[in-house]
């Protein structure tokens, strides 16, 4: 999906339709502010409804069917009323975003080639138009700026960024989509693992994350790959040694990674670290967060946990 600029205006013979955002940059969880501006021509113009939606593309679960531009989420802003002749009406609006309304930017750069935009669908009898796009900044939230540069510190190289249809099992997840990150594996952890992907499932609460890890062999065909999850709170996390923790994610991700595949000959347990000298995160006990999923030690604990 292609998005720049500032929405043109849209619209039929007689109505013409433009949306402009005070900001465009925003983060999930918040409420993009803006406004819809519809001016008639020589007729009064009755409007059913104007709805906003977030628009990107994504890949289907089917990985051979192509890529195709999904609206993952949609809000009404106003319903019934009349455009009078030769006259405007603007509507404002401050869109709620959902928390896990995919990031695009991270340290103001796009993230590769994803891109959302925000398109204003305005409803006539009998006439639907979606209109143009705007595109809009999604910087990440604290606490998924903590990850991604911890990430970059244990030497991690981002080689991808995009959007995936369909639901993960077992996650509270509300979007019909999720982002998935996928890195180029820092030297440190290289032996056990050859690709690595990062999932963001976010709330009002806090964080879950998922590390996707796969150990490819080309020449013999050998793969294995392992989903490990941990829960993270927005509390207390300017306290915390984000590098520390995520390299024990990644340990604790990779030993479980390695047993699992014991019976393969190139399986190997990392045992330390050259960034920390500490174990990993214990696990807490399933039952206390999203899904039954691993939870943290409450709202001032801002303890993670793998499951």
């Amino acid at each position: 999906m292609r998005v720049t600029g500032v929405a043109r205006e849209s619209g039929w013979p007689g109505l013409s339709v433009g949306t402009t955002l005070t900001n465009p940059s925003t983060r999930p969880g918040l409420r993009l502010p803006g406004r819809v501006t519809l001016a008639a021509g020589s007729e009064d113009v009755p409007v059913r409804h104007i709805r906003l939606g977030l628009v990107a593309t994504a890949e289907p679960d089917d990985p051979r069917s192509p890529r195709r531009l999904v609206q993952y989420h949609q809000v009404p802003i106003a319903g019934r009323f009349v455009v009078p002749a030769g006259r405007r009406r603007a509507v404002d609006f401050a869109l709620p975003l959902p928390w896990e309304t995919p990031v695009t930017i991270f340290g103001g750069v796009p993230l590769l080639s994803l891109r959302t935009g925000l398109r204003t669908e305005v409803s006539l009898d009998p006439d639907l138009d979606q209109g143009a796009m705007v595109p809009v900044f999604v910087h990440p939230l604290p606490i998924q700026q903590h990850i991604l540069a911890a990430l970059e510190t244990l030497g991690f190289a981002m080689r991808q960024a995009g959007l995936v249809q369909g639901r993960l099992p077992g996650v509270a997840q509300t979007l019909p989509v999720h982002q998935r990150l996928g890195y180029w594996v820092g030297p440190l952890y290289a032996g056990p693992i050859t690709e690595l992907e990062v999932i963001f499932v976010t709330n009002s609460a806090g964080l879950e994350v998922l590390i996707w890890l796969d150990r490819r062999l080309s020449l013999t065909g050998i793969s294995h790959q392992s989903i490990s999850r941990f829960r993270i709170w927005h509390a207390g996390m300017e306290q915390r040694d984000w590098v520390a923790t995520v390299d024990g994610w990644l340990r604790e991700a990779i030993n479980r990674h390695a047993a699992a595949a014991s019976n393969a000959h190139w399986s190997a347990r990392i045992t330390e670290s050259a960034h920390v000298s500490r174990h990993p995160d214990e696990p807490v006990a399933p039952g206390y967060g999203l899904g039954g999923t691993a939870g943290g030690g409450g709202i001032g604990g801002g303890e993670g946990g793998g499951t």
